[in-house]
């Protein structure tokens, strides 16, 4: 692989004004209206929504005997999984020192913060009575009451708001010296005293440069390992259950690849959106591109690896019960599930073996979009094909998601764009402290 391609002949100021200029002189005023508007309509779509459910309760939805489960669990599972990726890229590439985040981390950790809060709406949603979600809590009671810490809503509650907690303190000390420098460029005074307030009075000394590393890889440190355990966990949502075909040791593994798998795809996207958008060709270069196009084939092979491990395992065991699920997804009533699933995940991605593709924006841009759908997808066959045959023939039933299933769905679209295209039009979207000291090392290389 080619190195780096960054701007090494231009002063390190030129960083600074491409960067800190952004939200400072928006360059793309109407594009960025037109896509909030469109994400804002999404929001208030997804709160109508909810208030018509808090209404009307979970009846409004496409859920019945034996699908219990149905779009809520699907999408929490899938916003997780995006979530858990974002700060896996930007954490785990920190402690293994590898430059070629610094162009990607920033915009990976808002998705990251973003798509954890999507993700926390749905359990308190699918409650029933979602006005007393906080019965999760282990809040002090006259009446001894405590939550059942066996149940994978209380499960969730904890690991929702540790990593979300987390991803917020990552993400912002990684921004704090980039803020203090849109802070020294803002002409008028509400613009530095808000970057000001925000920077915490950072002045680049010695001493605050070194606290700020202490506590960026201790966040990353810590971060990293929530990402295994929080998805693991959401793996173990279904693992600890008696349904044939979820009752299986493979899920926690499988459910943390398959979400690096969908967070690569989405930030991908977002990556491509943000250079052409903002015309930041010479931070994110063809070499970061091309770095996203490898791990996503990479986690491709792995994701197919999971998907027939998974089949053989179920043929191996000799449970009839395991062998009929396998039967039933594979030419079932929901077969179109696995079979769009196999092809968005498993063969689409192949196309970058060739170099020619992970070079060229439109393919990698649809393949990213390709690995997204396919792992909702994913989840879709993942529920739906389990719960819809179950032990009981009597109560089999089909499911069918109805228009307010979908509305829900499409409102936490706008739940994570709308915030996504704030952060773009008043935050630095690329680390400009890190991209800095990468040209810098540069620089000294080509002197030597």
């Amino acid at each position: 692989m080619a190195p780096p391609v960054l701007p090494v002949d231009k002063p390190l100021s030129h960083v600074d004004d491409e960067i800190a200029s952004i939200p400072l002189d928006f360059p793309q005023r109407k594009g960025w209206l037109a896509g909030a508007g469109a994400s804002l309509l999404l929001l208030m779509g997804f709160f109508l929504s909810a208030a018509v459910l808090f209404v009307a309760g979970v009846g409004i939805w496409g859920v019945n005997s034996p699908v219990f489960w149905g779009m809520a669990i699907m999408n929490y599972v899938w916003w997780v999984g995006i979530g858990n990726a974002g700060t896996l890229i930007s954490g785990l590439l920190l402690l293994l020192q590898q430059d070629w985040r610094n162009a990607l981390n920033r915009s990976a950790e808002a998705m990251a913060v973003f798509a954890i809060v999507c993700a926390g709406v749905f359990p308190i949603l699918h409650l029933g009575r979602p006005w007393l979600f906080y019965w999760m809590f282990p809040y002090p009671s006259e009446m001894g009451v405590w939550p059942q810490f066996r149940s994978p809503l209380t499960w969730d509650v904890f690991a929702i708001l540790i990593y979300l907690i987390v991803s917020i303190l990552f993400w912002y000390t990684g921004l704090l010296p980039d803020l203090a420098t849109v802070r020294d460029r803002a002409k008028g005074r509400p613009a530095r005293l808000a970057y000001g307030v925000l920077a915490l009075g950072w002045r680049g000394s010695a001493v605050h440069w070194r606290r700020w590393r202490q506590a960026y890889f201790f966040l990353a440190a810590i971060a990293v390992p929530l990402v295994f355990s929080v998805h693991s966990e959401v793996g173990m949502l279904f693992a600890a259950g008696q349904q044939a075909g979820w009752h299986s040791t493979m899920f926690p593994p499988f459910f943390v690849v398959g979400a690096a798998f969908s967070g690569f795809g989405v930030v991908t996207m977002l990556a491509i959106a943000i250079r052409q958008a903002l015309h930041l060709e010479d931070l994110v270069t063809e070499f970061h591109l091309d770095a996203l196009a490898r791990v996503t084939l990479g986690l491709a092979i792995l994701m197919t690896y999971c998907y027939w491990w998974e089949i053989f395992d179920a043929i191996y065991s000799g449970d009839r019960y395991e062998i009929r699920g396998v039967d039933d997804r594979l030419s079932g009533a929901y077969a179109w599930s696995f079979w769009i699933t196999q092809f968005l995940n498993c063969v689409v991605p192949h196309i970058f073996w060739s170099r020619w593709a992970r070079h060229n924006l439109v393919v990698l841009f649809v393949v990213g979009l390709a690995v997204a759908v396919g792992m909702w997808f994913e989840r879709f066959m993942l529920v739906v094909t389990t719960l819809y045959h179950d032990y009981l023939p009597s109560s089999w039933n089909y499911y069918i998601p109805t228009f307010w299933d979908w509305a829900v769905f499409a409102g936490t679209i706008g739940l994570f764009l709308f915030p996504y295209f704030l952060f773009v039009r008043f935050l630095p979207v690329i680390s400009i402290s890190e991209i800095k000291e990468k040209v810098f090392e540069l620089q000294g290389r080509r002197q030597t």
